[in-house]
């Protein structure tokens, strides 16, 4: 398949593709004229490749996860310690969409003066929202 190809059954843009293939990510298995190939097998570590992104993984992580000769060696704990991050990033989100639910419907008069907000205040100011991002250095 050549990379108009792959582009158009990925929805990605050549640009990412040769982007991917500069990263070792991918491989072309030669050129048509000016346009690169690639194996249909292609397809599936670009499906890999979307789906670690969508876990969190980094491009390098996730060239770290295939091996010469197109091989995937996915790193079991490296998907643990994906999820543990993953299940303390949900436990924040919940803990805040729950405080706004609250805040949206508290019958204060003044959202300072509600107990239940003023505890998501203090929360926040302890650095307890976001400190995932804060610790692995992406905010």
């Amino acid at each position: 398949m050549d990379i108009g190809e792959v582009s158009r059954i990925t929805g990605l843009p050549a640009s990412t593709l040769r982007y991917y293939e500069e990263k070792g990510l991918i491989v072309s298995t030669g050129r048509r004229g000016l346009r690169r190939l690639y194996a249909p097998q292609v397809i599936e570590r670009l499906a890999l490749i979307a789906l670690g992104q969508a876990a969190g993984f980094s491009l390098e992580e996730m060239a770290g996860m295939f091996g010469a000769g197109g091989q995937v060696r996915i790193d079991r704990q490296a998907l643990a310690a994906k999820a543990e991050e993953l299940d303390a990033k949900i436990r924040e989100l919940t803990a805040m969409r729950n405080g706004l639910r609250h805040a949206a419907a508290c019958r204060a008069e003044h959202h300072l003066e509600c107990p239940t907000f003023r505890r998501l205040l203090r929360a926040a100011t302890k650095g307890i929202f976001g400190r995932a991002e804060r610790v692995r250095g992406t905010k």
